[in-house]
């Protein structure tokens, strides 16, 4: 009897990608989405669990809810000429109205019960110019809030002593909260080069008439790493002019 087909949207639907270096553990998430208007019991399950560590790994979606799942890939030594083999598969089952068990629940379920989808695992490492263009957003950073630390570690004795805790406070917070935009921006950023290196690749695998477009790819990358930059250095100014400003009160 053929299964029931799978009641639970995947997001992404095939592919689970993680992305290099992987001298330490890589996260790739995978999003259940339930539509239906009952409650659904899922587990993920892999072909190589000692090399993944996933939470939750199982569990119960509500109606027309999501859940995301973390899929933990550990640290190993890679090689670009080994194919991953590696594959996980979404078991789902419509739960019970009067559940009071899960685990209960599967093993009791009836294989025509039962639905499931596979996924594939694929490693792939950073370009040279993404690594590249990252180390120079890092630094940019990095250099922006020391140049912060030191603007306020240099400021007189007695014009420090003006500027009561609360102020100090309310400016830190100010700093920290711009650092963290920075950040974000940076990953959106990184998301989009990653997007554009595979156009890039693409356009590469088919051949030199389309070598424009590969040009045009990387003078993308280029004007978005200085719109980080540019960004990195308008943070700066900014709490340096909220400094000066607070003194001048």
């Amino acid at each position: 009897m053929a299964r029931t087909e799978q009641v639970l949207v995947l997001e992404p639907q095939h592919e689970l990608k993680f992305r290099g270096p992987f001298t330490d553990v890589v996260t790739a998430t995978l999003k259940l989405t339930n539509p239906t208007e009952r409650n659904v019991c899922f587990k993920v399950k892999t072909t190589a669990p000692r090399r993944y560590c996933v939470r939750p790994n199982s569990g119960i979606i509500d109606a027309k809810n999501s859940v995301n799942v973390s899929v933990m890939l550990q640290p190993f030594d890679y090689d670009p000429n080994e194919k991953s083999k590696h594959k996980f598969m979404v078991q789902s089952m419509l739960a019970p109205y009067d559940m009071t068990d899960m685990e209960g629940v599967w093993k009791e379920a009836k294989p025509e019960e039962l639905m499931d989808s596979k996924l594939r695992c694929a490693f792939e490492m950073p370009l040279e110019n993404d690594k590249t263009h990252e180390s120079e957003s890092n630094k940019t950073v990095s250099s922006s809030t020391s140049s912060v630390k030191t603007e306020l570690s240099s400021l007189p004795k007695s014009t420090s002593a003006s500027l009561d805790d609360g102020e100090v406070k309310k400016i830190m917070e100010e700093c920290k909260r711009l650092q963290m935009e920075v950040l974000r921006l940076r990953e959106e950023n990184k998301q989009i080069r990653e997007d554009d290196g595979l156009r890039k690749r693409k356009v590469t695998s088919m051949g030199a008439p389309h070598s424009s477009s590969s040009a045009m790819a990387t003078s993308t990358m280029r004007e978005e790493g200085l719109g980080t930059r540019v960004l990195a250095l308008c943070v700066l100014f900014f709490v340096i002019g909220v400094i000066i400003g607070k003194l001048a009160l």
